[in-house]
């Protein structure tokens, strides 16, 4: 993976640490839920750089102010989709717009194919890259 020395994929915090415990993770849940944090979990099957939108797995819970019940989401979607990547997301809406604070994988898929760096050479000796998920050499629901 480019010059990734774990060989996974690295979005949000905590992605060159060791995946979260779940009393990690609740740990972290407390924590933005103190700072007034609203939590939403979403998955994918294609983590590509540029790909910010995940899918989003049921609502956002604004109104939600127990780890425990968040944890429980994360839980439900990892049984829904266990070979996905998911990820928990906090927003704060204290500015008057939902801004995301925090953002964390909390499930991988067990082999995780990486990613290759192509180059195209253009007009006037431009060199362009293009980064591609070798994930999408597979349809979608067949990734992992």
């Amino acid at each position: 993976m480019m010059t990734n020395p774990t060989g996974r994929v690295t979005q949000g915090q905590f992605s060159f640490l060791p995946d979260l415990s779940d009393a990690e993770i609740t740990l972290q849940i407390e924590y933005g839920l103190k700072q007034g944090y609203a939590w939403s979990v979403e998955y994918t099957d294609d983590p590509h750089p540029r790909n910010t939108y995940w899918e989003l797995f049921g609502m956002p819970m604004f109104d939600l102010r127990d780890a425990a019940g968040i944890l429980m989401e994360v839980n439900n979607c990892r049984k829904t989709f266990p070979r996905h990547y998911i990820r928990l997301v906090a927003f704060d809406s204290t500015r008057g717009v939902e801004s995301v604070a925090m953002s964390f994988i909390v499930n991988r898929p067990e082999n995780e194919p990486g990613f290759s760096l192509q180059r195209q050479e253009g007009a006037g000796r431009a060199i362009h890259y293009t980064v591609h998920a070798y994930a999408t050499d597979k349809p979608e629901g067949e990734r992992y």
